[in-house]
């Protein structure tokens, strides 16, 4: 499927390495009980809604705020990896969020969306790590690309293919800036509002910054076929 010129996540792509175990669900109780008191309300179903637990997780119930976590969590460590371009930054900063946002639930506000507040608190955590190691932004695509050995990737061989190494040859001749928005829009379906959350700019600055991103990449595409 082509979106804007390029391919979408529809036909396979996927955007760098899987979540380590570390920040799994498997993990979650316990990594919540070390850091918080195991203050618990009632039943909590899988069926709740976002809404229902960051309720639930505002009035102290750790049990809900760790099903949000297992609910989110592949979103915010691609949201990192995207903005880090670092499976242990990213990996790092998404556990760090986590970490903030259970200390932060109590100022959530009540009938907000989850995700976009989530999403704000991890990017925030992927750019300092990033300014920290003083690197700039890269596409997590060219890690998908060329996947690291010790993180297997189902999705390779598809992503062996002439178009993908095709377009990612064509997003790394961008700038970050434009690498990031198509990367949040189309690889990882953030909506728009999701992706002005995690790139701090308004849903309007995502609609103009995408139009010259793709544009840049159509250019991009037209030069490497020349």
């Amino acid at each position: 499927m082509i979106l804007g010129g390029f391919p979408s996540d529809s036909c396979g792509a996927r955007l760098g390495p899987r979540p380590p175990g570390r920040a799994g669900s498997s993990s979650t109780d316990s990594w919540l009980r070390r850091r918080s008191g195991r203050r618990e309300i009632g039943a909590v179903t899988t069926e709740a809604t976002d809404a229902d637990l960051a309720a639930r997780a505002r009035s102290g119930d750790d049990r809900a705020f760790g099903m949000l976590v297992e609910r989110h969590q592949t979103v915010a460590f691609r949201t990192a990896y995207v903005i880090c371009g670092s499976a242990a930054d990213a990996e790092d900063a998404a556990q760090d969020a986590f970490i903030k946002a259970r200390g932060a639930i109590g100022r959530f506000r009540a009938g907000a969306p989850f995700r976009p507040w989530l999403l704000t608190i991890v990017a925030n955590e992927a750019r300092n790590r990033r300014r920290s190691a003083g690197r700039r932004s890269a596409l997590a695509l060219r890690a998908a690309a060329e996947p690291p050995a010790h993180v297997p990737l189902p999705e390779a061989a598809a992503l062996a293919s002439a178009e993908r190494r095709e377009l990612a040859a064509a997003l790394a001749q961008l700038g970050p800036e434009h690498r990031e928005v198509i990367a949040l829009r189309y690889l990882l379906d953030l909506s728009e509002a999701e992706c002005a959350a995690a790139l701090g700019c308004r849903p309007g600055t995502v609609k103009s910054r995408l139009s010259r991103a793709l544009g840049r990449l159509r250019l991009e595409l037209e030069g490497s076929r020349a």
